[in-house]
């Protein structure tokens, strides 16, 4: 059975689910075969740049005109279009795979939620930090009960594109269109982390209190204006938009087992690039993972004097057996390569997949709550 894909959205994420689906027969034999059918997008010249470079058969410039047609749905657009085409292709009976955040707003997330539910086929959201070997050797040695009691987590998502105040808007400094900022671009993947790493020996997060910041209020949109930033080329003044969302966030927060932890992302971290770190703390033992290293896991067990460093590239580590000898470091790339392989074979086989819209929607219940607790300046329960 080979599989019609099709792809709402053909930039950064389009390349990268395009480039697992291209990797899968190679390395991943037993799954389910795929036929690149369709990307669409409203640019028709860059639809169909898009579609040569990425291996699409057509184009289509409404997401209507396929979700019917496809075996599977990728809605890879920007927040605030994955609510609507990702319903009409659950409605349609057509499994979808969704970007984080799942909607802009807590209620979005909700609705996807329902539809996926009431649809009765696989929709799995696209948390890729899930699928690094290094993580899943974590929740293996936390569900194995090698941490003990949890005691402690502590996540933080640091970034530093939008430092210079001269870079331009874009949809994600829109709250109508993104949702939040840091929060949900970032934020969401630290959540989604904490839920899956803790989750049986920890539980969700509970209550929390949050902090949003915004740094820069207004930014310059490309191409209008006449103007250049720094007075030169032109007398006209340089058109600006309002920020509507967080630069940065913080949270303090509380598990259901009582475990505390704290949350941070910015956008806004000087020298970061794309630091992801998650450390956790146990009665036993505790563990460090950093993604700019994502080969690697700090393991602190039981009667050891000091973290030791753990190279996550054998054999019989998760997901290595498909890739190098041991020791040959995978990258970036192959988390997508992973959580496509699961998400189709749960496509094939008519069964669930984690993380699911359920999980999209635990991520998005906490995204809500640290709104709500900057807005009232207290503690809150996440709903």
């Amino acid at each position: 059975m080979t599989l019609d894909v099709g792809i709402l959205g053909y930039r950064f994420m389009g390349k990268a689910h395009s480039n697992a689906l291209d990797r899968l027969p190679m390395f991943f034999p037993d799954a389910p075969e795929t036929n690149r059918d369709v990307v669409v997008g409203r640019d028709e010249e860059a639809l169909a740049d898009a579609a040569d470079q990425l291996g699409f058969d057509r184009t289509a410039t409404d997401w209507r005109d396929v979700v019917d047609e496809v075996d599977v749905f990728y809605n890879l657009g920007p927040n605030h279009v994955h609510r609507e085409p990702s319903i009409a292709a659950l409605e349609a009976g057509t499994p979808v795979f969704c970007e984080k955040p799942l909607a802009p707003t807590l209620a979005g997330a909700e609705e996807m939620a329902d539809a996926a539910e009431s649809a009765g086929v696989t929709a799995g959201t696209a948390f890729n930090y899930r699928f690094v070997p290094a993580i899943q050797y974590a929740k293996n040695l936390i569900d194995d009960g090698e941490l003990g009691e949890i005691h402690h987590f502590r996540g933080r998502y640091l970034q530093d594109w939008l430092v210079d105040p001269t870079a331009p808007w874009s949809w994600r400094n829109d709250e109508e269109m993104a949702g939040s900022g840091a929060l949900g671009d970032l934020g969401a993947h630290t959540i989604d982390l904490a839920h899956f790493l803790l989750g049986d020996a920890a539980g969700d997060i509970d209550r929390l209190s949050g902090h949003l910041k915004t740094f820069v209020d207004e930014r310059p949109v490309p191409g209008e204006g006449g103007g250049t930033l720094d007075g030169s080329g032109s007398d006209d003044a340089v058109e600006t938009r309002e920020v509507t969302v967080d630069d940065a966030y913080t949270a303090q927060v509380e598990f259901e087992s009582g475990a505390i932890g704290t949350l941070e992302a910015s956008r806004f971290a000087n020298g970061h690039d794309n630091a992801h770190t998650v450390e956790i703390d146990g009665s036993k033992g505790s563990l460090k993972f950093d993604l700019e290293r994502l080969n690697e896991l700090q393991v602190k067990r039981e009667g050891g004097r000091g973290f030791e460093r753990v190279l996550v590239t054998d054999g019989d580590d998760p997901y290595m057996e498909h890739w190098w000898p041991p020791g040959h470091v995978i990258g970036w790339e192959h988390t997508f390569v992973h959580e496509n392989y699961e998400f189709l074979l749960a496509v094939r086989d008519g069964t669930d997949y984690e993380p699911s819209f359920q999980d999209g929607l635990a991520a998005q219940q906490v995204l809500d709550a640290v709104e709500r607790s900057d807005d009232r300046g207290e503690w809150v329960t996440v709903e």
